[in-house]
């Protein structure tokens, strides 16, 4: 079974993205940020109209839920480098690069209305966050996959486990106008990942081995894109243990709903080196099932500690 050069995937699949374009037009909701930001709510700042500086008591959010928000943000702030790689892997011509440029437009707003939320709730220090988004920014991002498949692939993936990770972050702030903001983004999150999941099934119909070789690689190497942040791993680990997005999560909610959908333990036609991958898919798949259960056995032992020595 021979395996399809770049051009020819991207000539082979540009019918199925011209159909998924059609399709996200017809279901995507036109919204606007603005109308998700208790703007009466804002005040003045310190600085050029001298208002207040920013406290810690300003924020009503749980510390939790506020990390969370800020590298949901952060996030959000490197589209610039996300537009260019996916640009860069799909290209900018016909249907591919209709694709590209909706998609960097829909995205866009997230940043955009999460930012005007922090900034008029006052909910975190607007300085600390601009220099962070300088800094991350700075660092811009760089996908860790070559070609079309293992970039579609990564974005399956990655679109389900943010629409997940706001949905949490919002239930988690305890705010109904924080919750409906992240409901709205995550709902675009949602449609995203169906065009890249759906695109990706189509590739499997294509070359099923070369696609499964993908997965498997994306799949055992994954990172969020937020993973540059300054202090990510802290800040991680505090949405982990709040239960906001962790390894149970990941795996029960992001890895297995999209491996099932494209009936990857199904499949019959896999060559050799497919099957192969396959294998090492289900290894690795198993070995995170043992981890996932260690850290929420273990979280649940802490919060036991803690309630008993309340």
């Amino acid at each position: 079974m021979r395996e399809f050069s770049q051009t020819e995937l991207l000539l082979e699949l540009e019918p199925v993205v011209a159909g998924e374009l059609d399709r996200h037009h017809k279901v995507a909701k036109e919204w606007f940020p603005h109308e998700y930001v208790p703007w009466s709510e804002g005040r003045d700042y310190d600085g050029v109209f001298g208002g207040d500086a920013w406290v810690e008591t300003d924020s009503k959010l749980p510390e939790e839920a506020r990390v969370s928000l800020i590298v949901n943000l952060l996030t959000e702030d490197n589209l610039p480098s996300y537009h260019y790689e996916i640009a860069t892997a799909f290209g900018r011509d016909a249907a591919w690069g209709t694709w590209v440029h909706r998609w960097t437009a829909e995205e866009g707003r997230h940043g955009t209305a999460i930012r005007d939320y922090l900034t008029v709730t006052r909910a975190v220090d607007p300085v600390a966050l601009e220099r962070a988004r300088m800094n991350h920014m700075g660092e811009g991002f760089t996908n860790s996959y070559e070609g079309v498949l293992h970039s579609l692939a990564y974005v399956s993936f990655q679109e389900l486990a943010t629409r997940i990770s706001h949905r949490n972050t919002g239930k988690a702030s305890q705010d109904p106008n924080c919750e409906r903001l992240l409901a709205r983004i995550a709902a675009d999150e949602n449609l995203h990942m169906l065009f890249y999941r759906n695109l990706l099934d189509a590739a499997f119909q294509l070359t099923p081995s070369q696609t499964m070789r993908a997965v498997t690689d994306v799949v055992t190497t994954f990172q969020m894109p937020g993973t540059g942040i300054e202090g990510f791993t802290r800040k991680a680990m505090t949405i982990a243990n709040a239960g906001i997005y962790d390894l149970r999560l990941h795996l029960d909610d992001v890895l297995m709903p999209v491996l099932r959908q494209w009936a990857v333990f199904d499949m019959k036609d896999l060559d050799p080196e497919g099957e192969k991958a396959r294998e090492e898919l289900a290894e690795f798949l198993a070995r995170l099932e043992v981890s996932a259960s260690r850290f929420v056995e273990r979280r649940e032992a802490r919060r036991a500690r803690q309630a008993a020595g309340a």
